[in-house]
């Protein structure tokens, strides 16, 4: 089987869980033998482009082919999606670029590549929303012109069609080939705007669950929504949950512990709505008036974090809160490593990675009950998003108690073990053959 899969990130150039699903499925799917032609717009000029082996030079006008040794049966093509823009974007990324040009947003909060190795810098104004003044939507209409363009050139079974952005390409394809669509729902426009959703975005997405043929949702929290918010009928919808690489196991000497009489509480994702940051924020004033001995760490940027910040100094906490901007690759690792207790209160989340990374660096873990990541894990703590009080008090227990930390950790790392992304990647496969079946049908 050879599957022409359209994504709108890839490690390194990631802004969240999306290009980490992707990395993961298609590496379980390399080794399970299934062929892969991946399109991606194009991050970087292919000469800065050091943690890619180039296999050959572009086929088509504007198109950059190249192969990660490590998925030895992936060939990526970059479409140049995004035009001159050298600085790898997401729809996230650039929505919160365009609101901190508005509201001169805090300096010092920097976006973009800047600390990934082989890419290139960041411009130092790109926080005021240089380099990045093209229309979204026009570079989505781009993308599906040039993914329709290699569909014509390329020969495969099925096409998968990761998120919104995507979706426009994966109906372009489906059209000029006659090959079944499946779209993979890692997040829809609910969870990440509540009820103001973008109409727009909205409509994609509707359009693109519908030409599907098959629906692919992270978790049944998305796959509801995606019945009820979207009306698509629940035999078309199926399953598969998100994984975790473990890339050999946990080295416990990579990285020398912190030695502090502090507890350290951590905050990793985007500081967006859908995360929900307040929470954490109100729920670490009620920590700190047990345990004043306790800091806290928000990992992450977004449109959030002015709000944020000033949110937690007048609340009198901003002393024992550090915000430390975007991390990426072995500052993830160290930060993981430095915690005692990782906490993720989103407000509505399709499914959730962190908290399996966090379990993978034996951290124990308390996540909102509103994710879809609680319905694979048994060894966390889980509280609804909105209720502080029992937050505070569940992290005050793990703090406090060191029998109940010491379960949770170990439990905890016991149980990410078992979810392979080769599982998730056998189950795709399996979706595509229900597509092909019923695209023959």
């Amino acid at each position: 089987m050879k599957v022409l899969m359209l994504g709108w990130e890839f490690p390194p150039f990631i802004s969240g869980g999306l290009g980490t699903a992707c990395y993961g499925l298609t590496k379980a799917m390399s080794e399970i033998g299934t062929e892969i032609v991946f399109v991606l717009p194009k991050p970087v000029r292919s000469q800065m482009a050091s943690h890619v082996q180039l296999v050959s030079p572009a086929t088509l006008a504007g198109v950059l082919s190249y192969r990660l040794g490590e998925l030895g049966r992936v060939t990526f093509h970059a479409v140049s999606a995004a035009g001159d823009v050298q600085v790898y974007q997401t729809p996230e990324a650039y929505e919160q670029l365009r609101r901190e040009q508005r509201l001169a947003a805090v300096r010092g909060v920097r976006q973009g590549a800047a600390s990934i190795p082989g890419a290139v810098d960041a411009p130092a104004d790109l926080s005021a929303g240089a380099h990045y003044d093209g229309d979204m939507f026009a570079e989505i209409a781009r993308y599906a012109e040039m993914a329709a363009q290699l569909a014509a050139v390329e020969t495969f079974d099925v096409i998968h069609a990761h998120d919104w952005m995507t979706y426009k390409a994966g109906i372009a394809a489906a059209k000029l080939s006659g090959k079944p669509l499946v779209v993979h729902v890692h997040s829809t426009e609910f969870d990440r705007s509540g009820e103001h959703v973008n109409q727009r975005i909205y409509d994609i997405e509707r359009e693109g669950m519908h030409a599907a043929t098959r629906v692919i949702a992270v978790s049944f929290l998305t796959k509801n929504v995606v019945m009820s918010r979207y009306a698509v009928p629940a035999e078309k919808v199926e399953v598969v949950y998100n994984a975790i690489d473990l890339n050999g196991g946990y080295q416990p000497n990579h990285i020398q512990p912190i030695r502090s009489d502090e507890k350290i509480v951590l905050f990793l994702g985007r500081i967006t709505m859908q995360k929900g940051p307040e929470y954490f924020v109100a729920a670490a004033k009620k920590v700190l008036e047990v345990m004043p001995n306790v800091r806290f760490i928000m990992a992450g940027s977004g449109d959030m974090i002015r709000q944020t910040i000033e949110m937690a100094a007048g609340m009198g906490i901003g002393h024992r809160m550090l915000f430390t901007g975007f991390l990426r690759g072995a500052d993830v690792e160290r930060v993981f490593r430095m915690a005692d207790l990782y906490v993720m209160p989103s407000v509505s989340e399709p499914f959730g990675i962190a908290p399996l990374e966090a379990l993978s660096n034996e951290v124990p873990v308390i996540i909102s009950k509103q994710s879809g990541v609680a319905e694979v894990l048994d060894h966390v703590l889980k509280v609804d998003f909105w209720d502080i009080n029992e937050m505070a008090n569940k992290i005050i227990a793990v703090l406090r108690h060191a029998p109940l930390h010491k379960t949770l950790r170990e439990q905890g790392k016991i149980e990410v073990c078992k979810l392979s992304w080769t599982d998730s990647a056998r189950q795709c496969v399996e979706v595509y053959e229900k597509a092909m079946a019923a695209a023959k049908a």
